[in-house]
């Protein structure tokens, strides 16, 4: 008991010693008041926003056209004050961030009214998102023989939900809303193990299929009707610096994949001059650092396979060998 209570003693000169650290080691905590989004409203919001996407197959059970409209309004509702506050948060800290002040004691009351503006406008665009996902989902059924109905394809894609939160994500990149649309994203990564940055431009008839390890880099841009399978990489080719050696981030680092082209898994596309063109098939495991002419096959050349068989003679099929 006293050699545990001696233990215990030492426990005050840790936490000092920890403490201590958060000023010398002063780019890993937040002890500032102005408080960041909370990943957990976050979060909620996107599931919230995803329920008014797709009614029915979540939550809630027994919707019908004569009461969706309760149901989504109290959504629409709850989803319009939980933005405001997040949003108001990520644009106070991105004023901090950049070195704006700010003399207020509460440092997003200043951003409210913008928030709000930003909230209502992402509100308004949901009709046109569900527009566009149901162009997904049906992309998902028509490319996986496998999938048997629409359902299906909400219900147990990754792919599909993926590309759920990048929608949103890309709405709030496109409205300059600062943090947030990579929390989403990064969230969606950790859930279905596609990395799709929200800045990237995807048209209509988008499907992944399998999904696991898919990247899809910051500026890249992808038409419609295409279609691409795990592993692939649509990434940078380089980082170019400015003369102070820092990266320049402004530039289009990621290709460009026109219509209705196929990727096959684990290729590898990169460069922003780099441009798959319309109707093109890329093979798996292709690396890709130059354009591709439209209606063009990009494969590897097949590679010779060989076969070792190291049975002993006794225990091959077709010998004799008896018990």
């Amino acid at each position: 008991m006293a050699s545990e209570m001696r233990r215990k003693n030492e426990l005050p000169g840790i936490t000092e010693s920890i403490v201590e650290t958060y000023q010398s080691v002063g780019t890993i905590n937040h002890l500032d008041h102005s408080p960041l989004p909370r990943y957990e409203e976050v979060i909620i919001a996107l599931e919230d926003m995803r329920e008014i996407l797709f009614p029915g197959y979540r939550r809630r059970e027994g919707l019908r056209l004569g009461n969706v409209g309760y149901y989504i309004g109290d959504l629409i509702d709850s989803l319009h004050d939980r933005l405001i506050i997040q949003i108001s948060r990520a644009m106070a800290h991105e004023s901090r961030v950049r070195g704006e002040q700010n003399d207020e004691s509460d440092p997003a009351a200043g951003h409210e009214a913008r928030a709000q503006d930003i909230t209502l406008e992402l509100l308004s665009r949901i009709p046109d998102m569900r527009r566009l996902l149901a162009t997904d989902v049906q992309a998902a059924y028509d490319g996986d023989p496998a999938c048997q109905n629409l359902d299906e394809v909400i219900f147990c894609y990754p792919g599909l939900e993926a590309i759920t939160v990048y929608r949103i994500a890309h709405e709030l990149y496109k409205l300059e809303v600062p943090f947030i649309p990579r929390m989403l994203c990064e969230w969606a990564h950790k859930e279905t193990g596609i990395d799709i940055h929200p800045g990237a431009t995807i048209g209509d008839h988008f499907f992944i299929d399998h999904g696991t390890g898919v990247v899809i880099g910051e500026t890249t841009e992808i038409g419609s009707l295409v279609k691409i399978y795990q592993g692939v990489t649509l990434g940078a080719l380089s980082f170019p610096t400015d003369a102070d050696g820092n990266i320049i981030r402004t530039m289009k680092r990621h290709p460009t994949i026109e219509d209705r082209v196929v990727i096959y898994a684990s290729a590898t596309i990169l460069g922003g001059k780099t441009v798959i063109g319309h109707d093109s098939v890329v093979g798996s495991s292709v690396w890709l650092t130059r354009s591709v002419d439209p209606h063009t096959t990009v494969m590897l050349e097949k590679p010779a396979l060989r076969m070792r068989n190291e049975v002993p003679d006794s225990l091959h099929p077709d010998s004799n060998f008896q018990i």
